[in-house]
């Protein structure tokens, strides 16, 4: 009796554990597709797991950084969804490739037309965003999300250095530093030269080859017209013995 209550108790208080923790791990969040550099583009997934049992996820709303508007947001379309784009007007224009731009993307809203996300599953909501900013380490989204029993969950808490993660907190995009050569690899110039250069070693070794190959033959044409000029010299010398012979 008394192993058994131990383990009906220990069964209790690891519930009870996981049930205190699971918003600690189970919380809406967002991770980059590769890297995300800082003054570049990237494509970022918001990861949603749905935390009840008899509840699916109907809704989700990500609110953009304010303090660092993206001027590119692009949403994937994802089957079973409807998605609105909220933009509004900025404080202060952004200039993106020589243009201003007076209106940046503010929110963007996922609602399921089905059945949503269910109990048990996630879902990965896919957007294209930039030009990340070069003078921040990370990005903050605040993210509400709607269950079909009417419960909202703010993601919205800000994480602190130093502090134990919040209850609800928002999703957090790292942003890695920018690489030297502008987030690009060689230019094109390069890739021209490279090119160029291995397209005229491979000629030289094609010429040589061919060159090789010529003298190869020509010996090879050589050799048997001498063995066959040869070949007529005996002959003829036989010929001639038996000719003499004869007389």
């Amino acid at each position: 009796m008394k192993a058994s209550r131990i383990a009906a108790a220990v069964a209790v208080a690891g519930a009870a554990v996981l049930a205190v923790s699971t918003p600690s791990f189970a919380h809406v969040s967002v991770q980059p597709e590769g890297e995300a550099a800082q003054g570049g583009y990237a494509v970022v997934n918001f990861k949603v797991p749905n935390e009840r049992d008899d509840a699916s996820t109907t809704k989700l709303e990500i609110t953009f950084p304010a303090e660092h508007p993206l001027a590119s947001v692009m949403p994937q379309p994802i089957e079973g969804w409807d998605i609105e784009v909220t933009k509004s007007k900025l404080d202060k224009p952004l200039e993106v490739h020589g243009r201003k731009i007076n209106e940046a993307v503010t929110k963007v809203t996922w609602t399921a037309d089905g059945d949503g996300v269910e109990p048990g599953f996630f879902q990965k909501f896919p957007v294209s965003v930039g030009t990340l900013p070069e003078n921040a380490d990370e990005l903050v989204f605040k993210a509400l999300q709607t269950y079909s029993n009417k419960e909202v969950v703010r993601w919205i808490e800000v994480p602190q250095k130093g502090q134990e993660e919040p209850d609800h907190p928002a999703p957090v995009l790292t942003l890695s530093a920018a690489s030297g050569d502008g987030h690009h690899g060689a230019s094109d110039d390069d890739k021209a030269e490279d090119g160029a250069g291995s397209a005229e070693k491979a000629s030289a070794e094609t010429a040589a080859a061919s060159d090789s190959g010529g003298t190869d033959t020509l010996a090879r044409v050589l050799g048997v017209v001498g063995i066959v000029i040869g070949a007529a010299g005996v002959a003829y010398g036989v010929l001639a013995g038996r000719r003499r012979t004869s007389a």
